[in-house]
Order: C-alpha cells, then structure tokens, then sequence
C-alpha cells in the first residue's frame, strides 16, 4: 500500500513537474515570438523609396491644390468658381491631413509649401483679376493639375508596395477624378456661354 501511494506522489509530482516546464517553455516560445514580431513591424515600417516618393508627391499635390485655391476664393469671380475653389480646399485640406498622418507613422518627412511651379502659377494668378482669374485658375489649378495627379496617381499606385501609402493612393484617386470632372463640365459649360 505505501509503495502505491509513493508511486501515486511520484507520478503526480512528476506530472505537476511537466507541466510547470511546459508552461515556462511556451511561456519563452510566445515571448520570443512577440519580440520578434515587434522588430519586424518596427522594420517594416520603414518605406521603400517608391512608396516614399508617392507619399512626398500626394502632400506636394495637395499642397498645390489648397494654395491655388485660397487665391481662387478671395480673387475668383464667379460663384462657380468659388464654390470649386472651396471644395478644392476642403478636400485636398483633409487628404493633405490623412498623407500627413501616414507620414508621421513611418518617419517621413514631407514638403510644406507649393513647389517651384505652383509658386510661379501663383504669381500669375495674384496679377489676373476677374473672367481672366477664373479662366486661369479653372484652367491650371482645374483641368492640367488634376489630369497631372490622377496620372500620377494611377501609376504611383501600381508599384506602391505598403499598404497605408496604397489605401491613400486608392483613396485619393476617385477623389481626383471627381475634380477634374467638375472643372471640365466647368469648363464646357463656360464655353456655351
């Protein structure tokens, strides 16, 4: 009787020994496992210079776009004009904040104002006033600077390999589309008056 009960401890002991090990071993397994998953998405955050480049050009557009704007609604003529104007700064204002944020996200750091050739078209547009403003603007910020992004975009997204900057190009997109829609129906509408 007392070597069964022995045996009975033993095998309990032993058994209660296992599983202690067991425990400590996935205890380490799924504690290297999570440390190695942590450095890969800590490495993997770190954009390739395609994807960068895209990001940089979607801010530099919507940089663009929200300049030319502003200067469309304290000098545009047209209600029309104004109204675009207006969508161009909203839109291209909360696209620019959402490019920003994935910026921040992967350690990029991203242009701040419009670059040589926006600045130029903003100088032109500062010394129009009235039909010629508005045909100006519609006309480069409207029709050439839209057709510009949404070929950029469509290309940018063919190679763009992370998949924030991705949602962000595929986002962006039909957005861009619309706009240039509205100033060519803008534009067509125009020219039958």
């Amino acid at each position: 009787m007392q070597k069964r009960n022995n045996l009975k401890m033993l095998l309990t002991a032993s058994a209660v020994a296992a599983m202690f090990c067991t425990v400590g071993v996935q205890a380490q397994s799924t504690s290297a496992a999570q440390s190695s998953a942590t450095s890969q998405t800590a490495a993997g955050e770190k954009l390739s210079s395609g994807d960068e480049k895209a990001l940089k050009d979607m801010a530099q557009a919507n940089i663009n776009e929200v300049a030319a704007a502003k200067i469309a609604l304290s000098k545009a003529q047209s209600s029309d004009v104004k109204a675009f104007a207006q969508k161009m700064v909203d839109d291209h204002g909360n696209a620019l904040t959402k490019v920003q944020a994935v910026a921040e996200k992967k350690g990029v750091t991203l242009p701040t104002e419009p670059d040589a050739q926006h600045k130029a078209m903003a100088d032109k547009l500062e010394k129009a006033s009235g039909d010629d403003f508005d045909k100006m603007y519609m006309e480069n910020a409207g029709t050439k600077d839209h057709k510009m992004v949404l070929s950029k975009l469509q290309s940018d997204a063919k190679n763009i390999k992370d998949p924030d900057v991705k949602a962000l190009a595929d986002e962006h997109t039909p957005v861009v589309e619309q706009h240039l829609k509205s100033a060519e129906q803008m534009k067509m509408d125009s020219d039958k008056k």
